[in-house]
């Protein structure tokens, strides 16, 4: 098909960006904006190299074939998120991160990458604390979350765009 390569280079670029926000995450304990709002902007070449519709057909309201869900799917993900960024539960890069990949990411396997996102971060956390333990640091320990946000994305595409596109290019 024409739009594979468009397809998979709009991923491999996805994948860059979510290597370059684990990267400064974790050097930094920051995410740019300009990296999440690259990410948010690429979203619409993503749809229309995935042909996807504006509206949600009668089928399924959460077939990934519908801007207006992945719309509504981000902005649910942002009101959610930043009421832990309020609690100063969560970062503002890493909610930007997380909204900004839900425009990508359709509603299932979202929900999937959040699982594996809490999974990855457990891991980042257990291991981040053993370090701060270890170095007998007293401040408060800084979880570069968006290394786990990254990873999780890098997953699903990985396993469910990839392979999903490999499979209608040979069919077709």
């Amino acid at each position: 098909m024409l739009d594979d390569p468009i397809k998979y280079g709009l991923l491999a670029a996805l994948a860059i960006a979510l290597l370059i926000a684990a990267f400064t995450d974790l050097k930094s304990r920051r995410i740019a904006n300009w990296l999440n709002a690259s990410i948010a902007l690429g979203a619409p070449l993503f749809w229309w190299a995935s042909d996807m519709t504006l509206l949600p057909s009668g089928d399924s309201w959460l077939e990934p074939t519908s801007v207006v869900i992945q719309i509504a799917l981000a902005t649910v993900t942002f009101f959610a998120l930043s009421i832990l960024f309020a609690l100063r539960a969560m970062g503002g890069g890493d909610v930007k991160l997380l909204t900004a990949l839900a425009l990508w990411i359709s509603p299932i396997i979202y929900a999937k990458l959040l699982i594996m996102m809490a999974l990855l971060g457990g891991v980042l956390t257990l291991g981040f604390g053993a370090w701060h333990v270890m170095k007998r640091q007293k401040d408060k320990i800084a979880i570069p979350y968006g290394v786990a946000i990254a990873l999780a994305g890098l997953w699903a595409i990985s396993s469910f765009y990839i392979p999903a596109s490999a499979t209608a290019a040979l069919a077709g």
